[in-house]
């Protein structure tokens, strides 16, 4: 596949075999056995490596479906209002905002206004950008839409749960708790270690579409999921 083929289909259930190696792309699974292919992204030790979600270079269909399967994950948690997390998380947030029939959501941000305050903000580190500094920022404007309201924090993609502890400390300076923090794939399990350091609550709270596994390499030089 060309790397712009990637996040542009969901196929039907059954359509690539799941259970064995793979080579270029890893098959991610929705809830209802309908399929994505994902490109596989070699980790720096060369053995392990990860499958890869780029929301904002999915198709309209791909995003409609994903924000469609998270909007109904959260939708009995009776949601006020959406925060989404940049800068990827903020496509996905957008959608399942008006998936939950909002007229809008709230977008924290990472490029600080001159209206910003710096109390608050929080840094900021990621997966995607590791050598980058920044700070995450909530637009004081937009605390009144959060204050006393049931708030889900949506990011597109769990990875180390960095980007998720930097969003709730940033709302906790606020005064604010989430009910539920939700993305479209949670990427292996070390964000739940990041999560439980930040609160016994908040691993519970956390949902997402689709689950994917650090991948190994095997001696054929294929990718596996661990045994």
């Amino acid at each position: 596949m060309a790397p712009h083929d990637f996040w542009q289909e969901v196929h039907s259930p059954g359509t690539f075999a799941v259970d064995g190696e793979f080579a270029s792309f890893y098959v991610a699974v929705l809830e209802d056995g309908r399929q994505m292919r994902l490109p596989i992204r070699v980790l720096a030790d060369g053995d392990h490596a990860l499958a890869s979600l780029i929301i904002n270079q999915a198709s309209f269909a791909v995003l409609d479906t994903l924000a469609e399967s998270l909007a109904e994950k959260i939708r009995p948690m009776r949601i006020d209002v959406v925060a989404g997390l940049p800068t990827l998380g903020l496509t996905l947030a957008a959608a399942v905002a008006q998936k939950l029939g909002h007229s809008r959501y709230v977008p924290l941000g990472t490029s600080r206004k001159f209206w910003y305050r710096d109390e608050l903000s929080v840094p900021l580190s990621s997966i995607t950008t590791p050598t980058q500094q920044k700070r995450l920022y909530v637009d004081p404007r937009m605390l009144p839409l959060l204050a006393g309201r049931r708030v889900a924090v949506i990011d597109d993609v769990i990875s180390s749960g960095a980007s998720i502890v930097a969003a709730l400390d940033l709302l906790e300076a606020c005064g604010i708790e989430p009910v539920v923090v939700g993305a479209a794939m949670l990427q292996s399990e070390r964000w739940r270690e990041s999560l439980a350091a930040a609160g016994p609550q908040w691993i519970p709270r956390t949902v997402g579409v689709f689950t994917t596994p650090i991948l190994e390499r095997n001696a054929a030089g294929r990718w596996q999921a661990p045994a």
